[in-house]
């Protein structure tokens, strides 16, 4: 798994998920993590002993709660421990790097009090492909919509590194860093190509900037 793109048949369909609701990982993706919940410290004591990889998921409101804890979607991002340490008070500062998205098949018992599933790989096989298409958009209709977004919010921003961000990149950022809400982060998720991403991107921030009450603070992540 040294690979940061490895073959399909090499990535495992059995893996522990971190269900994160307000998280959002996504193909070559890099999320930072405080981790320091001892479910979720065993399962990255693992991860790291067995190939460094684990997937993040959103807990579905909609789902009831089952003996594991809250239903989740059935779509995540497997990824790959690309940075670790910990800190003194035993706490493990990681990030993850995305791989690819999978399909929920099952949830397997859990190990050591973390959630683990078995997955399908192959509807998203198309995220390992280096030679991926680079999402095709609207760049500076993209940025505008993303002052207008950063301006009604107060947030701050490096528009000159933000400019120089190649699109992929720019897309995947946005979409992992913008305050939206968890169901919007999914179907961002979700969206099948580039293109469709790069598509509901622009169109939420859009409709966030418009709608009533866009400038309150967004819901910090909670684990489940």
């Amino acid at each position: 798994m040294d690979d940061p793109r490895p073959r399909l048949e090499d990535v495992p369909t059995e893996f522990p998920v971190f269900p994160l609701t307000g998280a959002l990982l996504l193909p070559r993706g890099r999320l930072p993590l405080n981790i320091f919940e001892p479910r979720y410290l065993a399962m990255t004591e693992d991860a790291l002993a067995a190939g460094r990889i684990f997937g993040m998921i959103q807990p579905d409101p909609l789902l009831p709660t089952g003996p594991s804890g809250p239903g989740l979607y059935r779509i995540g991002c497997l990824g790959r421990l690309s940075s670790f340490s910990e800190t003194d008070d035993g706490r493990y500062l990681v990030t993850l790097t995305g791989l690819l998205r999978f399909t929920v098949v099952e949830e397997l018992a859990p190990r050591r009090g973390y959630r683990r599933v078995r997955a399908d790989l192959v509807r998203f096989a198309a995220d390992l492909d280096p030679a991926a298409p680079m999402p095709r958009f609207d760049r500076p209709a993209l940025l505008a919509a993303l002052r207008a977004f950063f301006g009604r919010r107060g947030f701050e921003a490096n528009w000159e590194a933000i400019e120089r961000m190649p699109d992929e990149t720019l897309v995947t950022t946005l979409c992992m860093v913008c305050p939206f809400e968890p169901a919007e982060q999914q179907a961002l998720l979700e969206a099948e190509t580039p293109d469709d991403r790069a598509a509901a991107l622009a169109a939420l921030l859009v409709m966030d900037t418009h709608a009533p009450g866009a400038d309150s603070a967004p819901a910090r992540p909670r684990a489940s």
